[in-house]
């Protein structure tokens, strides 16, 4: 186990109210754009790699959100250069010439600098919480505690535990997240069906309760934390 992931792990399972993992990402996009448009940007073998790899549409729209055009134009211009010798092709065939250029546009389109860089600490930090479940009484706990995991990092979660937690421990592990989830879905399941009701004029009066941001809790439980959609709504409405 890499101590250097252990705080990080340690601090998302601290926190409560949504997917951990969720927020350790979270955590990890932060950091990359601060670096990507900051101390990293004019270092010579993170300009190579940022050139070659590009961005995807979500990390390119967090730059430009960041407000630091300047970093973002110097990246965008040496990348563009490398797309434009690289798409650039010899006196060949018709058909060669089509594969050779798709070939080329098509590797632009398919990597992201940042998504690389955060699923590579994040894959550690999945292999790390399951070490930690294993060795580690406290952090067990910290688990059960824990509110949900969204689904798509309850999958990652149960597939790295396979390869990382003892077979003598696997069941109880399986046994501890599954009572998380398990319990969270019954509740979100309740609160969905409740928020349906309030729309048939014979439940108008009774209260919510906390089926208001069903539709927004489900989607968030069923793809993942990404952006809030409270604060996405709010953006729309300006």
């Amino acid at each position: 186990m890499e101590k250097i992931y252990t705080i990080p792990v340690n601090e998302a399972f601290d926190e409560n109210g949504s997917c951990p993992f969720c927020r350790m990402k979270k955590k990890l996009e932060e950091n990359e754009i601060e670096l990507i448009l900051g101390a990293s940007m004019m270092e010579p073998d993170i300009r190579i790699k940022t050139n070659e790899k590009g961005f995807c549409s979500h990390h390119f729209e967090l730059m430009f959100r960041a407000q630091k055009r300047l970093p973002l134009a110097l990246m965008l211009e040496s990348h563009l250069d490398l797309i434009r010798k690289e798409c650039a092709t010899p006196k060949i065939s018709l058909k060669e010439k089509l594969s050779g250029v798709a070939a080329h546009t098509e590797s632009f389109c398919q990597t992201c600098y940042v998504c690389e860089r955060i699923e590579f600490h994040l894959s550690k930090m999945f292999e790390t919480a399951c070490l930690l479940w294993e060795m580690d009484s406290e952090f067990r706990k910290k688990m059960e505690n824990q509110t949900y995991f969204c689904l798509p990092c309850y999958t990652r979660f149960l597939k790295t535990a396979k390869l990382y937690i003892s077979k003598k421990k696997l069941p109880d592990f399986l046994d501890a997240a599954q009572k998380v989830e398990m319990g969270y879905l019954d509740e979100l399941r309740g609160d969905v069906s409740h928020f349906c009701k309030k729309f048939d004029y014979r439940y108008s009066k009774e209260p919510w309760g906390n089926a208001r941001d069903a539709v927004e809790r489900s989607i968030r439980f069923l793809s993942g934390e990404g952006e809030s959609l409270t604060e996405k709504a709010k953006e729309d409405e300006k």
